[in-house]
């Protein structure tokens, strides 16, 4: 599906692009791909000069699912002092996060093709292998104790979306109280190689430089918004491009 997109990158930017056949879930349950993608990259880093490139120039990039794969692997290698930095990340339409559900994206886009709210969270559990009959209750935030939703408020709140991605219409969602089974079911979801946007403040911190693409008519809009500010916070620069007309999947 993506040989051509990767060629007419390669040709249009006069790169080597490497593309990971990363192993799928469901056979291959969570984190394999992360872990696939890990040692591509480690593995590339060490050998670059192999294939004419200059070690110091090696740049991530993906879209969608692979856009969480991109940022969780920049932060795996942050504090890796074996290895050269990366020179940037590229994140394409990124899913970052499953701590809130009704952000406004996820409200204005839920049955806007082709990723509809109910199947990225489908996709989701099938790729951490949870109960699909959870569904309503992860969109209530019945899977957040109190415990995270205070820690998590700092970093995934629709206040720090700005007021003009609200205009189609936004309502605050209701708070239901956490059941602590399902948090504990969901415990996976928290991980920050599920959801890169939860990462602790001294990993996002050392991040490389960071080109964000965001789609307005897509659910995972706001989740590219909320780590554009995140990065913007510590200092790291941003290049930050969105699609006003654009959707989930068009790249």
């Amino acid at each position: 599906a993506y040989e051509r997109t990767c060629r007419y990158f390669c040709r249009k930017t006069n790169s080597v692009v490497v593309c990971v056949g990363y192993r799928l879930a469901p056979e291959h349950p969570f984190p394999a791909q992360f872990e696939d993608c890990l040692t591509a990259a480690i593995h590339f880093l060490r050998t670059a000069q192999d294939h004419g490139v200059d070690p110091s120039r090696v740049v991530i990039c993906g879209d969608s699912s692979g856009g969480t794969l991109t940022a969780a692997v920049a932060q795996a290698l942050v504090n890796r002092r074996d290895l050269p930095k990366l020179r940037a990340q590229i994140l394409i339409y990124p899913f970052l996060q499953c701590v809130d559900l009704n952000l406004p994206s996820y409200q204005q886009n839920e049955r806007v093709p082709i990723l509809l709210k109910e199947r990225t969270l489908v996709l989701g559990l099938k790729y951490v292998n949870m109960d699909l009959g959870l569904i309503k209750e992860l969109f209530k935030g019945c899977h957040v104790s109190e415990d995270r939703r205070l820690k998590y408020q700092k970093w995934v709140s629709p206040d720090y979306i700005p007021h003009e991605f609200k205009t189609r219409g936004y309502i605050p969602s209701p708070t239901y109280l956490p059941s602590k089974e399902i948090c504990e079911v969901a415990e996976s979801m928290f991980d920050p190689v599920f959801s890169p946007l939860l990462a602790e403040d001294s990993v996002i911190a050392q991040l490389p430089e960071t080109f964000i693409l965001t789609c307005e008519f897509d659910v995972l809009r706001d989740d590219g918004l909320l780590y554009k500010k995140r990065l913007e916070d510590h200092g790291i620069k941003v290049t930050w491009c969105h699609l006003q007309e654009g959707f989930h999947g068009t790249v």
